[in-house]
């Protein structure tokens, strides 16, 4: 699943509005990116645990030529599952069921206002056909 599936995926849940989703995923994935480069773990219950780590400077080996050449230190990110998560995909846990979508409601002052909206641009019309 890619990130427009995903928030395709979301989409009931905001009464059909992909927008919206992407709206969510977007402060979510912002929020987890800003907290992990502080250097702060990020852990959310019975998914996993996102954490910055250090890697240290290590001899690696050209695949190619097979010549020894020095890699540079660096940061990555490692996700840790949740124990939860990890019984989940194993098999020894069973899902509840899905989230049901929000119901689409429509407002009833937003049917109002169009309304209004709807005569007052009728009134309109008729004020300037008596005043010609």
């Amino acid at each position: 699943m890619n990130k427009t599936q995903f928030i395709a995926s979301l989409a009931p849940h905001f009464n059909g509005s992909k927008k919206e989703a992407a709206h969510a995923v977007e402060i979510v994935f912002d929020s987890i990116v800003r907290n992990i480069q502080r250097g702060e773990d990020v852990t959310i219950n019975d998914f996993g645990k996102f954490k910055k780590v250090d890697r240290k400077a290590r001899k690696g080996r050209n695949p190619f030529t097979g010549e020894s050449i020095m890699i540079k230190a660096s940061k990555k990110v490692r996700f840790l599952p949740a124990k939860a998560l990890k019984e989940v995909i194993s098999g020894d846990r069973k899902l509840g069921p899905a989230p049901k979508p929000a119901p689409v409601v429509k407002p009833a002052a937003k049917k109002a206002a169009k309304k209004v909206a709807k005569k007052a641009g009728k009134a309109k019309k008729g004020k300037k056909k008596g005043k010609r």
